[in-house]
């Protein structure tokens, strides 16, 4: 069943949100590279092709429902990230974010009755809660470790060994 182009639209506007978080997590591995942290400049890649998942997962909802799925115009991001600390709160921000859309499509597709969308969005709504825990393990984290260079290089070796994956695989 189609979806209305008042529900079509909150979904293209999430659509262009997953694609601004793919951004934000790509300047942000960037940062890292700079400041000579492979790995987690190599976690943040990871997590910024896997916005691109999600976003996938949007755009192929709406065309097998029948509508016009668009990304919109992506804006360059705007992230702080002089620390590796500074990096992952502005992740994390970036991630609470996207939360709150999720939350707001979700209160959308109810007030159209859409129920065919719920499973998608419930799948979001999990994920989200993965994604702000993990990351906020990761700050708590550089916390602990805070100048110590040892601490930080252990991290950085940990984070560089999550698995590759690409832009078209399931999401876990």
């Amino acid at each position: 069943m189609m979806l209305g182009r008042e529900l079509e639209d909150a979904f293209n506007r999430q659509i262009l949100l997953e694609f601004e978080a793919s951004m934000v997590y790509r300047q942000l591995a960037i940062e890292m590279d700079l400041r000579d942290l492979p790995g987690m400049a190599a976690w943040l890649r990871h997590q910024a092709d896997e916005e691109i998942v999600h976003a996938n997962k949007f755009i192929d909802h709406l065309a097998d429902r029948g509508n016009h799925p668009k990304i919109g115009t992506v804006s360059a991001p705007q992230v702080v990230a002089g620390t590796a600390l500074e990096c992952f709160t502005s992740a994390l921000d970036h991630e609470q974010k996207v939360s709150a859309a999720i939350r707001e499509l979700v209160q959308a597709a109810e007030q159209c009755h859409d129920f065919d969308s719920r499973p998608l969005l419930s799948w979001f709504l999990s994920e989200q809660i993965e994604e702000e825990s993990t990351i906020s393990e990761i700050i708590g984290q550089l916390k602990l470790t805070g100048d110590d260079g040892p601490g930080l290089l252990r991290l950085d070796s940990e984070l560089s060994q999550r698995p590759v994956a690409t832009t078209e695989a399931d999401a876990e």
